[in-house]
C-alpha cells in the first residue's frame, strides 16, 4: 500500500499564490504604484472636489459698507473679500490676476438716481472669475430692486469697468508648471539612473584607473544635463510664445531670466538624484524612490493647478515643497514681468533646499 500522500494540485496552486502574493507586497514599487499612489491621487483630488467654486474679490477702502447688499456678500462662502489692501494694491493684484473682481459701494447723492453705486472693475487676467462676480452682483442689484418694488425707484445700480491690461491665457499658467515638470523629472529620474547604472557597470570604477578627479566627473555629468535642460527648455518656451501666445512680459530679458531659473533649479533638483542613486541598490529601487519626491510635487506644487483649490489645512504643505517656488517664480517673470530681484525670495528657498539636500547628497553618495 502506498502511504504517501496523494500529490494536491489545489494546494500548490495555493502555495504559489501565497508566496506570489508575499512577494509582490515586498516589491516597493507594486505596493507605490498599486495602493499609495491611487490613495494619494484621491486624497487630494477629493478635498479638491469638496471645495465650492470660489473668486477673490477686493472691497474699496472708500465703500460705504453700511449697507444690506455688503452685509450679504460677507455671508456668501463663495467669495473671499480682500479688506484691508489700498485700491492701488488692489488695481495692481486684478491686473496681475490675483483677484477677480473689485467692488466699490457708494451712497449717490443725486435724488434721481438710485441711492446705492456699486461699481465693478474686471480685468482680462481674470476673465472667468469677473464674469461670475459680475453675474452674482447683477443677480444681488436685480433682487435688492425687486425688493423695493412697491417704491418703483431704484435702490441700487450695477456699473461694471473693464481695467485694460494684457490678458491671463491658460498657456500663462500650464507653460511654466510644464518647465517645472521637465527639470524636477529629469534632475531626479536623470541623475538617479544614470550614476547607478555608471557605479553597477563598474564605468566610473575605470574612471578612477584615470588621472581624472572625482568632482569632474559629477560635473561634466551634470554639465552634460544643463546643457541638454537649457536646450529642452529654451524650445519650450519659445514654442509657447511663437505657437500659443505664451506671455514674455519683456521679450529677450524674461527668457533669459526664466532659463536663469531653470538653471538653479536644475542643480537643486539633482542633488535629490544623488540621493536616490546612493539608496538604492539597483535599478527597480529607483522608481519608487524617485516617484516619492516628485509626484507629491508634481500633484501638490502647482503644476496643473492652483494651489488655492486646496482646503485651509493643506495650504501650508505647497509652501514647504521646493517645485511650489520654481513654479510661482516662472510664472511672475513670464507675465508679471518681475525681475530676478523681485523674485529673490523665491530663489532663496531654493537655494536652502539645494544646501540641505547637498549636505544628504554626499553623505549617501557611492562611488562603487
Amino acid at each position: 500500500m502506498n502511504s504517501q500522500k496523494k500529490y494536491s494540485q489545489l494546494r500548490a496552486m495555493l502555495a504559489i499564490t501565497v508566496a506570489s502574493l508575499q512577494s509582490t507586497f515586498r516589491n516597493p514599487s507594486a505596493v507605490l504604484f498599486s495602493f499609495a499612489f491611487p490613495m494619494f491621487f484621491i486624497l487630494v483630488f477629493g478635498f479638491i472636489g469638496k471645495g465650492t467654486i470660489s473668486v477673490k474679490v477686493g472691497v474699496s477702502a472708500k465703500s460705504d459698507t453700511a449697507n444690506a447688499m455688503y452685509t450679504m456678500l460677507k455671508s456668501r462662502p463663495e467669495l473671499k473679500l480682500t479688506l484691508d489692501e489700498s485700491d492701488a494694491q488692489m488695481k495692481d493684484e486684478l491686473e496681475k490676476g490675483k483677484l477677480d473682481g473689485v467692488l466699490a459701494f457708494m451712497k449717490s447723492s443725486d435724488s434721481t438716481k438710485p441711492n446705492l453705486q456699486v461699481t465693478l472693475q474686471t480685468s482680462k487676467a481674470s476673465a472667468e472669475g469677473g464674469a461670475m462676480i459680475q453675474m452674482f452682483m447683477m443677480h444681488a442689484v436685480d433682487q435688492a430692486n425687486l425688493a423695493s418694488a412697491p417704491e418703483i425707484k431704484h435702490v441700487a445700480e450695477l456699473r461694471t469697468l473693464e481695467v485694460n491690461d494684457h490678458a491671463y491665457k491658460s498657456i500663462d499658467f500650464i507653460l511654466p508648471g510644464m518647465l517645472g515638470f521637465s527639470l524636477l523629472s529629469m534632475g531626479v529620474f536623470g541623475t538617479a539612473f544614470v550614476f547607478l547604472n555608471l557605479r553597477n557597470t563598474l564605468v566610473i570604477k575605470r574612471f578612477f584607473a584615470t588621472p581624472i578627479n572625482k568632482a569632474y566627473i559629477v560635473l561634466g555629468e551634470a554639465l552634460s544635463r544643463v546643457l541638454f535642460t537649457l536646450l529642452t527648455s529654451s524650445f519650450i518656451i519659445v514654442v509657447g510664445y511663437l505657437v500659443f501666445g505664451f506671455t514674455l512680459q519683456h521679450g529677450l530679458i524674461t527668457f533669459i531670466n526664466m532659463l536663469f531659473l531653470s538653471f538653479i533649479s536644475l542643480f537643486v533638483f539633482m542633488g535629490f538624484g544623488f540621493i536616490i542613486s546612493g539608496l538604492a541598490k539597483n535599478e527597480s529601487a529607483v522608481p519608487p524612490l524617485a516617484n516619492l519626491i516628485t509626484l507629491p510635487q508634481f500633484i501638490l506644487c502647482g503644476t496643473f493647478f492652483s494651489t488655492s483649490f486646496f482646503p485651509a489645512w493643506m495650504q501650508p504643505i505647497p509652501k514647504m515643497l521646493p517645485l511650489t517656488y520654481l513654479n510661482d517664480a516662472m510664472r511672475r517673470v513670464a507675465f508679471e514681468g518681475a525681475s530676478l530681484f523681485q523674485v529673490w525670495n523665491d530663489i532663496l528657498v531654493l537655494l536652502i533646499w539645494g544646501v540641505v539636500v547637498y549636505f544628504f547628497a554626499t553623505k549617501l553618495f557611492k562611488w562603487e
